[in-house]
């Protein structure tokens, strides 16, 4: 990758002007029945997400297994027994996230991350470069397009969640399952096996993730599904996965802090120029000829409370230096109904129409940075859109500076500059003004009221 970053000159009209088009969920059904009542099942019942298909999963074991993972990561590691997961959001040496993920403490010397390609090539890079006692076996995310190939993966992987999800499992466990902690690992009995369990709760109810031998998927679906029935269970498709988000807070993709600094060149060049680094875009109203102005630190994100200063990381030095009183915050915006029609309405109209919406995903790049403005002036950024049936509301999640309060009304200019980039995703089109509130995060009142303390409810 470095050779390519060096042959475009400046990395930022490489990634604004990408090829590599939309972002797929791929293998999952589109939809299952209709993304509305999709959505509104991890409000209202309970819903079933197949996770199967677009995360990494990266087995790192050997006796210095955790060891290597304190060295990469913000979060303390002084207890971190088996049956144990954590979220972490590795950093570059200048202290910006290169990604995030899960990671389970499986066995010992056994771990396994789970996540996006960014931070699971860091840490594979790392592996083989740090000089720690450990390998990894990486299982890549199945591919957007099989090309009518057979997609195996190590493991299946699904959720159940949602205000009746613990009746679901209660019952495929054949009774009250012992507790398991928020972020705990257990067991629960399912069609007869022995399945193994994470207490998790992406809908701001208590649920559970588990996983198993990849063959056995189709039967576990199966069994999942039947014993669901009861209690109104919905299977998520692709479409409204990822908008689940808007509702519980967690921006899935700022851009990895790879493309600058002497000490990344290293990785840069082990880096293939096909990777997602090389082909990935950035796009929206914000431009920057900088690319260092994209990247994003763990405190703005939300992640301040994996910070913990008790241990050697990379990127403990930056990260010291940084006043977190002055740093950005992580917040929701609510659109202006009338504003979001105003732009659907243009595709009615002739002439270049405003940057279409679409819904109820409205990422159209990989990375997504459009302008927030108070009274014309620069006040953070719009990072991830889309359409919340349960809010009715068009929502998106960002950052917005220090001292901005919740309540303010501010502008989000959507669309790009000049009609638009080269990006495969991007139509003609002009740029509108579009209001919106600054409201908290995460947004829906279930979540922020009921979901586990921590990086999702802003508390510590």
């Amino acid at each position: 990758m470095e050779a390519l970053l060096q042959s475009a000159g400046n990395p930022v009209n490489l990634l604004r002007n990408s090829q590599i088009g939309a972002y797929v969920y791929p293998v999952v059904p589109y939809e299952y029945s209709n993304w509305r009542d999709e959505q509104r099942a991890w409000r209202d019942s309970c819903v079933l997400f197949d996770q199967s298909h677009h995360m990494v999963n990266l087995y790192i074991e050997g006796p210095d297994a955790v060891k290597f993972i304190s060295h990469l990561s913000t979060n303390s590691f002084e207890k971190f027994p088996i049956d144990r997961a954590k979220q972490i959001s590795p950093c570059s040496y200048g202290g910006h996230v290169i990604g995030d993920g899960i990671l389970f403490h499986l066995e010992p010397n056994r771990l396994v991350f789970v996540g996006r390609a960014p931070a699971a090539s860091w840490i594979e890079f790392q592996a083989e470069t740090a000089g720690f006692n450990v390998k990894t076996t990486k299982d890549d995310r199945s591919p957007s397009n099989p090309k009518a190939q057979a997609v195996i993966r190590s493991c299946y992987r699904y959720q159940i969640q949602g205000p009746n999800a613990w009746k679901v499992i209660e019952k495929l466990n054949g009774g009250p399952l012992p507790e398991i902690k928020f972020f705990n690992m257990g067991y629960m009995n399912l069609g007869g096996r022995k399945v193994r369990a994470l207490r998790h709760g992406m809908a701001g109810a208590p649920g559970l993730e588990i996983w198993g031998p990849y063959e056995e998927r189709e039967e576990i679906r199966g069994i999942i599904v039947e014993a669901g029935k009861e209690f109104g269970i919905v299977q998520v498709g692709a479409r409204a996965y990822a908008t689940n988000t808007l509702e519980s807070g967690w921006i899935p993709s700022p851009l990895p802090a790879v493309y600058t600094g002497e000490k990344m060149k290293a990785y840069r060049q082990w880096l293939p120029a096909a990777s997602y680094e090389g082909t990935g875009s950035i796009g929206g109203s914000f431009v920057s000829n900088n690319i260092e102005d994209y990247y994003m630190n763990p405190f703005e994100l939300g992640y301040g409370s994996f910070v913990k200063f008790d241990h050697d990381f990379i990127g403990r030095e930056a990260l010291e230096k940084m006043d977190q009183t002055t740093l950005r915050k992580k917040v929701t915006f609510a659109w202006n109904k009338e504003d979001v029609k105003k732009v659907l309405d243009s595709m009615f109209e002739t002439g270049d129409p405003y940057k279409y919406i679409d819904l109820p995903l409205s990422n159209y790049t990989s990375a997504s940075y459009d302008k927030i403005l108070i009274r014309g002036k620069a006040a953070g950024l719009s990072m991830f859109a889309g359409y919340s049936y349960n809010e009715r509301s068009m929502l998106s999640l960002g950052v917005v500076e220090h001292d901005v309060k919740i309540g303010t009304e501010v502008t989000l200019v959507w669309g790009e500059e000049g009609g638009g980039t080269k990006k495969t995703t991007v139509e003609r089109h002009k740029q509108m003004e579009i209001r919106a509130v600054v409201s908290p995060v995460p947004y829906s009142k279930t979540v922020r009221e009921t979901y586990h303390e921590g990086w999702r409810t802003g508390k510590s």
